[in-house]
């Protein structure tokens, strides 16, 4: 009798000193790839195109990239670090550098939930510029670009004027997000304070580029003038007041630039496409073993009324 107590007693001790342990939260040293990922997001009025779902109701773009953002912010290892920047008009403008993503979570969540449209400083949307000006930025750096677009630019680019990519190609390592869906959709229209005000006409957007010189033969450009209408007198209409993925595009500059592409279908594809180990870098992290403990406790209980 006398030993089957001292068995119970010894079991029922290890089961404390083992949540003991537990509480206390232990931890140890792992190796395992780490990411310093910056997100650079298109904040452009077509990312305010609501074609994705969420809970069953439909959420803008932009909308749907800040909870793809917040859920991969949960799956990435402490140690990682993110950056985040927005893009508009010709160029991107980080907002600040990878920071480490368990210390700083709470900072980190709060900036992606408070991306907005109105942070633009102009209207236009120069896709092809605004990459090349980050790729500039991103050259022979130890991030890696996630660059979220629909790649519609307005006005529509002038192949005459597309910037060289090509000369990017090894120097920036990163991924190119195409976010939308495949057909044509309103773009809403808000005011200065958000409020909705329906959505945009063909009449309220440029539905080709008349900057420069045309790249169409003047004779195939009805009412040509060299100095006064280089691009003719004919009005132009079009569906650009409409939105759609322009994944061809996105493809080629993804391709041009030696970036990799991958296609925004839900909250969890882009976890996928960031864990290729291009992107990661070797790294030790501190992981949790507390559940380890937990678990020998439990086995120590149950033990003790297995003998009862």
């Amino acid at each position: 009798m006398t030993l089957v107590k001292d068995f119970r007693f010894w079991l029922l001790a290890a089961a404390l000193g083992l949540a003991l342990i537990a509480a206390a939260g232990p931890t140890r040293v792992a190796r395992q790839p780490l990411y310093r990922l910056v997100f650079v997001v298109d904040i452009t009025r077509s990312m305010n195109t609501e074609d994705y779902q969420s809970d069953g109701q439909p959420v803008s773009r932009l909308e749907f990239v800040k909870q793809t953002l917040r859920r991969q912010l949960l799956a990435l290892p402490c140690q990682s670090q993110v950056g985040l920047g927005v893009f508009t008009e010709r160029r991107s403008v980080v907002l600040f550098e990878p920071i480490e993503v368990c210390a700083g979570f709470a900072e980190i969540d709060a900036a992606i939930a408070a991306l907005d449209w109105r942070m633009a400083w102009a209207a236009d949307s120069r896709i092809a510029s605004g990459l090349a000006s980050t790729l500039e930025a991103f050259k022979n750096s130890r991030d890696s670009l996630v660059f979220f677009s629909d790649g519609q630019e307005a006005p529509p680019p002038n192949p005459r004027y597309q910037p060289d990519l090509t000369v990017f190609k090894g120097q920036v390592k990163g991924l190119i997000v195409g976010v939308g869906g495949d057909q044509a959709a309103p773009i809403p229209k808000f005011d200065a304070n958000g409020k909705r005000l329906g959505f945009y006409r063909p009449e309220d957007v440029p539905h080709r580029s008349t900057f420069g010189e045309s790249d169409l033969n003047p004779e195939k450009i009805e009412g040509y003038d060299a100095r006064n209408a280089p691009f003719g007198s004919r009005a132009v209409s079009g569906d650009e007041h409409l939105s759609r993925l322009h994944e061809d595009y996105l493809r080629k500059l993804a391709g041009d630039s030696g970036l990799r592409y991958q296609r925004l279908t839900d909250t969890g594809s882009l976890g996928v496409a960031l864990q290729d180990s291009g992107f990661a870098e070797p790294g030790q992290a501190e992981t949790g073993i507390a559940w380890q403990f937990a678990g020998l406790a439990v086995l120590a209980l149950a033990a003790l009324y297995w003998r009862n």
